[in-house]
């Protein structure tokens, strides 16, 4: 296993939920990462931020570690949840809400249902 590996899954197994993107929570570095992050955010969901430009053996490892090949990626509980088109899905039909209760993960309703009713 190497480094990168190792601290992916040390910080995925560590944090209930982790995104792994192009800059920081305070400032993503793109739109893909800002909106999840942003979401995330709003909806008040502590969260762990791994900036993936800050170093390029995580940036690459996260990739292998889920076979998937964009970034952000988001974690819950130590499951892969997607990326921005998934997490964007998931939240406007209320997919995530039921995703991060059945975890025990604490976030707003009522910030959920404002998305929701400002992409109706």
């Amino acid at each position: 296993m190497t480094d990168a590996h190792q601290k992916i899954e040390d910080t995925v197994k560590s944090n209930d939920v982790v995104l792994f993107m192009k800059g920081t929570k305070s400032m993503p570095q793109c739109g893909f990462s800002s909106r999840v992050a942003g979401v995330l955010n709003f909806m008040n969901i502590t969260f762990e931020d791994v900036n993936v430009l800050a170093d390029d053996d995580i940036r690459q490892g996260i990739k292998d570690y889920s076979d998937w090949p964009t970034i952000p990626q988001l974690y819950i509980k130590g499951e892969f949840v997607g990326g921005c088109d998934i997490v964007t899905e998931m939240v406007l039909s209320g997919e995530m809400d039921t995703y991060l209760a059945d975890n025990g993960v604490a976030f707003d309703k009522d910030a959920a249902d404002k998305i929701r009713e400002a992409n109706a």
